[in-house]
């Protein structure tokens, strides 16, 4: 476990970037070119000071490029990138990674085999100081859980220890601001839940500026105090997660973010009559619409205009696939057991709640 008890017995000098700035990370309008390939395309994303940003997109859509923008290993075309109130990188002029205060824990950990793990965590410090590194190392290798750990090979330990080994390294020169890609892809489930909450208290306690990447909507949503939602080199949208969730910009972050039901109505005004009947819009609309309806928002009841086709039990819940009368496919997700088998026939109402609709 990470020991947060350690936080408060840290002295001012041996603290992790735990002094107030003026801000955190701010970009601006940033395109990346690598040869004839746009790879970022006017982003902006920003995360003040001591806050958690989660930057979350499939494969290939640019989110390792910016974090690579953000450390100063990627070069930019256009645009600006602040780093604590401080302009770090524009299209005239960059400044240096070793100059940015900034740590990096990889996906893959990148630990050195031949270093014991004490080794592993000073070899980012200055020399001057892996001579002699002082008590903040032993307080870290304590708060992180791994103290026990100092004089043991990166070959010897598991992938969880592997894991915090790494965030102490990246820890270790005081950073103010923490990238992390994909940091717990290579852990088993159960495993990746218990240290990525860790980790996020953790680094409120520190106020430690982090900006992880993930494929994973749920580590997103669990670790970001903001999410950016990229697709194709592009912010599509960037909110807290409740707002993402509940109000996204257009139809393929409402899929990515999670399960969508699609169902055709006509709206006037903050309503939309639709075949599961009026369902609350967020935001007026008018004429034919496409509304976008979350399985939780879904009731069913006895009835006979829909016929259950699956139902899939995982012990917290139950998702029900139904086939209306009108032919619209629908899942439906319920708390607990099952309660209805597959071949009923019910009726399907929603929440009530509001939600978003697209003209079609």
């Amino acid at each position: 476990m990470l020991d947060e008890r350690r936080v408060a017995k840290l002295s001012p000098e041996a603290s992790i970037a735990t002094s107030a700035v003026d801000s955190g990370i701010d970009v601006k309008g940033v395109s990346v070119d690598i040869g004839a390939n746009r790879i970022l395309s006017d982003v902006c994303v920003s995360a003040s000071q001591g806050s958690s940003l989660s930057i979350l997109g499939p494969s290939g859509c640019g989110k390792t490029t910016l974090l690579r923008v953000l450390s100063g290993l990627q070069t930019i075309s256009s645009g600006r990138v602040y780093l604590d109130g401080e302009c770090v990188a524009a299209d005239e002029f960059a400044v240096s990674p070793e100059q940015r205060n900034i740590g990096f824990v990889f996906q893959d950990w990148a630990l050195f085999p031949h270093l014991t793990v004490f080794e592993n965590i000073i070899f980012g410090l200055q020399r001057s100081e892996r001579r002699d590194p002082g008590p903040q190392i032993t307080e870290l290798l304590e708060m992180v859980g791994i103290a026990e750990l100092a004089d043991r090979l990166p070959s010897t330990l598991s992938g969880g220890q592997q894991q915090r080994v790494a965030l102490a390294r990246a820890l270790a020169p005081q950073p103010s601001i923490l990238l992390l890609d994909e940091p717990f892809s290579s852990l088993d489930t159960g495993l990746r839940v218990e240290l990525r909450s860790e980790v996020s208290g953790l680094f409120k306690l520190l106020n430690v500026t982090s900006i992880f990447v993930t494929h994973d909507q749920d580590e997103a949503f669990t670790l970001g105090d903001s999410v950016a939602v990229m697709n194709e080199g592009r912010v599509v949208q960037q909110d807290k997660p409740s707002e993402i969730y509940r109000h996204p910009v257009d139809p393929w972050v409402a899929g990515f973010v999670g399960e969508i039901n699609k169902v055709p109505g006509i709206a006037s005004g903050d309503t939309a009559e639709t075949s599961i009947g009026t369902v609350n819009l967020c935001h007026a609309a008018h004429g034919s619409v496409e509304v976008l309806v979350r399985p939780e928002d879904l009731l069913l009841v006895d009835g006979v205009d829909a016929l259950i086709t699956r139902v899939d039990y995982f012990g917290h819940d139950t998702v029900y696939e139904i086939t209306t009368s009108v032919g619209i496919k629908l899942r439906c997700r319920s708390g607990g057991s099952p309660s209805h088998q597959v071949g009923d026939h019910v009726d399907v109402k929603h929440s009530g709640i509001t939600t978003v609709s697209f003209p079609i």
